[in-house]
């Protein structure tokens, strides 16, 4: 293999590991100096756009030629992503930004130094013109704060010189904006400065990210207009907290109020823990970084996460003052903060790190799983170990089930899954031969008693876990055959359904415990693959001693035919509709031309 070739198949591997969601991407050159920062709504999709075949442009051909590694991070939404983005530019300054490295591309919200102050965007900072907010990376998060602005407080939008002088002299005429209550005209003394420069300062938190504080003024000067039944004006401000809610909602979670925090993740697997680190400031991601410590010995998550964050901390030489962390640390830095946050925004940010940890982990092991197939079994076992605390990896696992009629023909059956697989060859079918009646409970104990006393008999291996597929009541039946009756230490789980007949729950434990399982997981779908199994095995093989069972009591009826030609006829009709639906000449190839005609004149 080419070495070209390697470089595209890792690239390849680490597109393929890429999760559908919006985030943030980093494309890294031979010497892990970052040629190329993009965003995307769907990281996988952006991403893996680069290596298609048909890619047409010259300029993509050359970026990819050179990517040696990428570099992710995942956030909450497409803003998000757009914000750290600029961010990154604006740090790394890539190669292959040409569009976005000059921060002047990008436009701001100017507050300006007026005896009655404009509100503007521009893409040109001059030097005591006003107050300068920004930049901002997306047109549309820009404008949709204009907007909320505009909707919240009629400022004027004319470009006239207005002073103080101006307006005793009345120099100043009203224009359309008073008219269709766009203004409150200033100019001619309809709304006064003190009014006025209170707009300006709210607008000036609401630039600053400070929506929510203004929602909640804006609830208490509705409610309080209400108690004073002045529903016309408390109807009027509703209508501006509504629009604020609704900007709050989509604004970014990351607050332009924070400055110069850290935020630390972690999450632990066999051997290994993966550490997040972002970087909060000016109320963005501006840096991400994720990356695993092998353990030598077993380490604490504690001392783990010490650990990183004094490496980190030196390698990005941050001076935050603030420490965002899931857990308390012992360990003290001079100056420094630790906070364990449990709501608000800060909680906000430690999710967004929690997230791309896990993240990062998963697509390690998805990553991982690709390279070595065998790996994936591996993970589930070990997964499944944890969770139940079992003394070993459970490589050798039997699920029994019942299957019967009102009690008639009752059977059971056994799978075995080896390594997560199905081992076929080893299943076993059991007809019910102690138990009269419909007794679930009876027919597991029988079944379980015979499969392990012939296993200790012939001296045969036991397997690593025992699953029922059944509740709490199934589970102790077995445990009695296993542990009372048998005198063997096999640990036994049993899986429960819902009123909709869906996997629900994994039991395990005496008395039996319900252990917590997602859903959307892998070990649980495995789980409920070796329930169906169970479940499909036994209930065909009752289906198929119910047809010849049927079938024999038709045959009985018919007078002449005896027992060698119902068998003859069974093996090869399995039903009696086929026997029915059978030519004659068929018939008579199978049993003669005398029982043949015996038959069809019978059925």
């Amino acid at each position: 293999m080419s070495k070209e070739s390697d470089r595209l198949d890792r690239l390849k591997l680490i597109v393929s590991s890429l999760e559908e969601k919006p985030g943030c991407y980093q494309y890294l050159d031979a010497d892990g100096v970052i040629i190329y920062v993009g965003k995307a709504k769907n990281l996988k999709r952006r991403v893996s756009s680069y290596f298609n075949k048909n890619q047409q442009s010259h300029k993509t051909r050359v970026l990819v030629s050179k990517i040696e590694d990428i570099k992710y991070i995942y956030v909450n939404s497409d803003e998000d992503a757009l914000l750290q983005e600029n961010q990154l530019i604006k740090r790394y300054k890539p190669k292959y930004n040409i569009l976005l490295k000059d921060d002047k591309t990008y436009p701001w919200v100017c507050i300006s130094n007026e005896y009655f102050p404009r509100v503007y965007k521009t893409r040109k900072l001059i030097k005591g013109a006003g107050k300068y907010y920004g930049p901002f990376s997306h047109q549309g998060t820009l404008n949709n704060m204009l907007d909320l602005i505009n909707h919240l407080y009629p400022i004027r939008r004319c470009r006239f010189n207005i002073t103080e002088q101006g307006i005793l002299q009345q120099k100043y005429n009203t224009c359309l904006e008073y008219h269709i209550k766009n203004c409150k005209a200033p100019c001619i003394g309809r709304q006064t400065h003190e009014e006025y420069m209170n707009d300006i300062s709210e607008i000036a938190e609401i630039l600053s990210g400070n929506t929510r504080g203004i929602c909640y003024r804006l609830m208490e000067l509705m409610q309080r207009l209400a108690a004073e039944m002045r529903f016309e004006e408390a109807q009027f401000v509703k209508r501006k907290y509504d629009k604020a809610r609704e900007f709050c909602e989509k604004s970014e979670v990351v607050s332009f109020s924070y400055n110069n925090i850290d935020v630390f993740s972690i999450v632990n697997d066999e051997g290994v823990a993966y550490i997040n680190y972002l970087h909060v400031a000016n109320g963005g991601i501006n840096q991400a970084f994720t990356f695993e410590y092998k353990k030598k010995i077993e380490e604490t998550d504690e001392d783990l996460l010490a650990l990183g964050i004094i490496e980190t901390r030196e390698r990005f030489k941050s001076t935050a003052k603030e420490i965002i962390v899931p857990f308390a640390i012992e360990d003290e830095l001079e100056g420094v903060t630790f906070t364990v946050p449990q709501r608000g925004d800060k909680r906000k940010l430690l999710d967004l790190s929690m997230m791309n940890v896990r993240q990062y982990k998963l697509d390690k092991i998805k990553q991982a799983e690709k390279l070595n197939p065998e790996q994936r079994s591996v993970n589930l076992m070990r997964e499944l170990q944890d969770k139940l605390k079992l003394p070993k990896l459970p490589m050798h696992i039997e699920c029994f089930d019942n299957s019967n009629v009102q009690g008639n023909d009752a059977v059971a059956g056994c799978v075995v899954f080896r390594k997560t697989k199905p081992a076929r060859s080893e299943y076993r079918k059991y007809n019910i031969k102690s138990v009269v009646g419909p007794d679930d409970y009876a027919s597991m104990s029988e079944v379980v008693f015979r499969r392990y006393y012939r296993a200790i008999e012939e001296n045969t291996p036991l397997p690593d876990l025992i699953i029922t597929d059944g509740g709490k009541g199934q589970m102790e039946v077995v445990r009695r055959v296993i542990e009372d009756e048998l005198h063997l230490s096999i640990p036994i789980a049993g899986l429960a359904k819902d009123n909709h007949h869906r996997t629900s729950e994994l039991l395990y434990g005496n008395p039996p415990v319900t252990i917590g399982l997602d859903i959307k997981s892998a070990l649980f779908n495995f789980l409920t693959r070796i329930q169906d199994e169970v479940h499909r095995y036994a209930i065909t093989f009752h289906r198929e001693k119910r047809s010849k069972h049927q079938i024999a009591s038709a045959l009985d009826e018919i007078k002449g035919i005896g027992p060698a030609t119902k068998q003859l006829l069974l093996k090869k009709y399995k039903s009696i509709k086929r026997i029915k639906e059978a030519e004659l000449a068929d018939l008579e190839a199978t049993i003669g031309k005398a029982k043949a005609k015996i038959i069809k004149e019978a059925l």
